[in-house]
């Protein structure tokens, strides 16, 4: 098998980090499948999902080890660190953050911050790693993007500034408003 060269300053290592239940693996299978990686999004709740490779994680819908793998976007290489989210699998966490360039903290639009993100966040800061916040499931019961951003200030003391903003909540989610390039998606 030939081996494939990239050029280092092309590669990024990048980490998904949350509370549990926050929407990390689902998340990393949307980049995978986005980026031509995989040709099925893999559902966590289906045990489908491509980053949940052990039996145990497919049976429980939890992430227990942190899993890897490579994607391609335009010309970088991206390496994708999938972490897990539960209080007991900390150390996992913290081991992973030790190789990033960054991470992609997954904040649930309902819950916001949670005990497992403060964690997460600080494990981040101790190791240096630059984070960008991703807010999801903007299509639940009682979504509030804006509570959210208000508890990474808070509960994180985060500058935290949005760069999109959902069009909608709950059931009348339809899409989000790019506020760097001023384009709206709808969905």
């Amino acid at each position: 098998m030939a081996k494939t060269k990239y050029n280092l300053k092309d590669l990024r290592n990048i980490g998904i980090m949350a509370h549990i239940d926050a929407g990390k693996t689902t998340t990393t299978e949307r980049i995978l499948y986005y980026t031509g990686k995989t040709h099925k999004i893999g559902e966590v709740h289906d045990g489908a999902a491509t980053m949940d490779w052990m039996v145990q994680e497919q049976e429980r819908g939890v992430t227990i080890t942190s899993a890897a793998t490579t994607c391609f976007w335009k010309d970088h290489v991206i390496q994708i660190i999938d972490t897990p989210g539960h209080v007991d699998f900390t150390a996992e966490v913290e081991r992973s953050l030790r190789v990033l360039d960054g991470a992609v903290a997954v904040f649930d639009a309902v819950a916001g911050v949670q005990p497992q993100s403060e964690t997460v966040w600080r494990q981040a800061t101790k190791y240096n790693v630059p984070r960008i916040a991703f807010i999801n499931k903007f299509d639940r019961v009682g979504a509030d993007f804006f509570h959210a951003i208000e508890t990474m200030k808070e509960r994180l003391s985060a500058p935290a500034v949005a760069a999109q903003v959902p069009m909608g909540a709950e059931s009348n989610f339809w899409g989000l408003i790019d506020l760097v390039t001023n384009t709206a998606w709808d969905f």
